[in-house]
C-alpha cells in the first residue's frame, strides 16, 4: 500500500478521497490554488502545498506544478478525483514517467477511452451494444457524409471525438442541413478540444441515461456495482442521480452487464470506471466510458456496502481485486440530489460568503461536502457545492427521506438550487420512475 499519496483536486472529491486514504493508513497531501487555501480537506491533510494562482489553467491542470508538489513532499502516488486531469492520459503518462503512480488506468487506456470513436470500436470489439452510427471519423466529403446520414437514418447527431461536458454535439434532422452541421461542430470541436475529428451516430429520440459502474484490477478480475439513472438533466448536466436504475429490462440489464466486464478485460482496465448507455425501448446503447470515480459514485456505494474510493486506491496499489460478484449484491434504493451554488431559476452561479451552514442527518442520509459556515465559494471553479444522498429500502422511502434531507439543509449567504431539488423529488413523472433525459429541460421550459 502507499505510503503517501497527494490530491490533485478540490472540494467534495478531495476531502472524500482525504478520507479514504485515512482509513487505510495513507499519509495526505492536499494541493490548492491561492482561492483555496480555505478548503477544509487542506485543513486537514497531514501536508498542503500551494501550486498556483486561481485560475485552474495555472494551478489544477498545471500537470509540472503537481509533479513538482510530489516531489518536494515525497509522494508515491496521485489520486486525480474526477474532472480537472482526471481523464488526461498525458497526464498520467507524465506521472508514471516521473516515477511515481497514477491512481487510475494506464494511458493508454485513457487515451483509448477518451476517443469516442476508437471507444466505440473498441466496446463493439467485446459485445458491448453501441448506438448505429458512422463507425468511425466522418470524410470531408459532403456526399459521403450524407450517404452515412441516409444509412443510419434522421435525426442523427454530430459529435466531437474527444468531447465531453455536452460540448461538441449538435442534432442533425433533415439531410439538407447536415454538412453545414458537421463543419460548425468540427470547428467548435477545434476550439474547445484541439481536435476537429468528429463522428455521427443515430439520435435517439426519448431515451434514459443509465450506466453501469465497475471495479477491475488490471489483472483480470472485474466486478460491476450495479447500474445508475441520472436522466434528470439539463443542458446534458446531471442533476439527479438514483441507483439501481428503475424500470430497466433484467434480461438486457444482465447482458449489458457482462459485456462491460468483458470490455474491461479486454483492454486490461485498471481501477473504477464508468459505462455510459443511453437506453430506449429495453436497448442499451453505448456512448462513452469515465476512466474515473464519478460524481454520483455515492449511490452505487450505498446500496452495495463497497468504498470504491478505497479499492479504487487498492488495485492501482497493485493488489488483486478482494471483491467476487457473487459477494456484491443490491441493498434497497439511493437518490443523490447535486447542491450548487447557484440561482435555483436563472442558473447563474452565486459565489460568496456561507453564512450559516447545516447538514441534514439521521439514518440513511449522508452529506458529501466541503461546506462550513464562515466558509466563501469562490467564483473560478464549477458550482457544485454539496451532494445530498438518501438510502431506504426502497426507491419510495429513499425520494421521502430525501424529501425529509432537503428541508433539513441549510445554507445561508449564497444562493442554491435545493429549492429545486425539493420540486423535483416530488414531481409526479420522476416518483413513477423512468423519466428521460429530456424530461427536465421540458419541465423548465428550456
Amino acid at each position: 500500500m502507499f505510503n503517501k499519496v497527494l490530491i490533485a483536486n478540490r472540494g467534495e472529491i478531495a476531502l472524500r478521497v482525504l478520507r479514504a486514504c485515512r482509513e487505510l493508513g495513507i499519509t495526505t497531501v492536499a494541493v490548492y490554488s491561492k482561492a483555496d487555501r480555505d478548503l477544509k480537506h487542506v485543513r486537514l491533510a497531514d501536508e498542503s502545498v500551494c501550486i498556483g494562482p486561481n485560475a485552474s489553467a495555472d494551478s489544477y491542470l498545471n500537470i509540472p506544478a503537481i509533479i513538482s508538489a510530489m516531489e518536494v513532499t515525497d509522494s508515491i502516488a496521485v489520486h486525480p478525483g474526477y474532472g480537472f486531469l482526471a481523464e488526461n492520459a498525458d497526464f498520467a503518462e507524465q506521472i508514471q514517467k516521473s516515477g511515481f503512480v497514477f491512481i487510475g488506468p494506464d494511458a493508454d487506456v485513457i487515451r483509448l477511452m477518451g476517443d469516442k470513436v476508437s471507444a466505440i470500436q473498441s466496446m463493439k470489439k467485446a459485445g458491448v451494444p453501441t448506438v448505429p452510427g458512422s463507425d468511425g471519423p466522418l470524410p470531408h466529403d459532403p456526399e459521403a457524409c450524407v450517404k452515412i446520414g441516409r444509412k443510419i437514418g434522421f435525426p442523427v447527431i454530430i459529435k466531437a471525438a474527444s468531447g465531453g461536458g455536452g460540448r461538441g454535439m449538435r442534432v442533425v434532422h433533415t439531410e439538407a442541413s447536415l454538412w453545414t452541421s458537421v463543419q460548425v461542430t468540427k470547428a467548435e470541436a477545434k476550439a474547445a478540444f484541439g481536435d476537429d475529428t468528429v463522428y455521427m451516430e443515430k439520435f435517439l429520440q426519448n431515451p434514459r441515461h443509465v450506466e453501469v459502474q465497475i471495479i477491475s484490477d488490471g489483472q483480470g478480475n472485474t466486478v460491476h456495482l450495479f447500474d445508475r439513472d441520472c436522466s434528470m438533466q439539463r443542458r446534458h448536466q446531471k442533476v439527479i442521480e438514483e441507483a439501481p436504475a428503475p424500470l430497466i429490462n433484467e434480461e438486457a440489464r444482465q447482458k449489458v452487464f457482462d459485456s462491460c466486464i468483458k470490455a474491461c478485460n479486454a483492454i486490461g482496465y485498471k481501477g473504477a470506471g464508468t459505462f455510459e448507455f443511453l437506453y430506449e425501448d429495453g436497448h442499451f446503447y453505448f456512448i462513452e466510458m469515465n476512466t474515473r470515480i464519478q460524481v454520483e459514485h455515492p449511490v452505487s456505494e450505498m446500496i452495495t456496502g463497497v468504498d470504491l474510493i478505497k479499492e479504487q486506491i487498492r488495485v492501482c496499489a497493485g493488489e488483486k481485486l478482494s471483491l467476487r460478484q457473487e459477494d456484491i449484491r443490491v441493498n434497497g434504493h439511493a437518490i443523490e440530489c447535486r447542491i450548487n451554488a447557484e440561482d435555483p431559476t436563472t442558473f447563474m452561479p452565486s459565489p460568496g460568503l456561507v453564512s450559516n451552514f447545516h447538514a441534514p442527518g439521521g439514518l440513511g442520509v449522508r452529506v458529501d461536502t466541503h461546506l462550513y459556515s464562515g466558509y466563501k465559494v469562490p467564483p473560478y471553479y464549477d458550482s457544485m457545492i454539496a451532494k445530498v444522498i438518501t438510502h431506504a429500502e426502497d426507491r419510495k422511502s429513499a425520494l421521502k427521506r430525501m424529501e425529509g434531507a432537503l428541508d433539513e439543509l441549510v445554507i445561508s449567504g449564497i444562493k442554491t438550487n435545493t429549492s429545486l431539488q425539493m420540486d423535483l423529488v416530488r414531481d409526479e413523472a420522476f416518483i413513477d420512475g423512468g423519466v428521460n433525459i429530456h424530461y427536465l429541460e421540458k419541465k423548465l421550459g428550456l
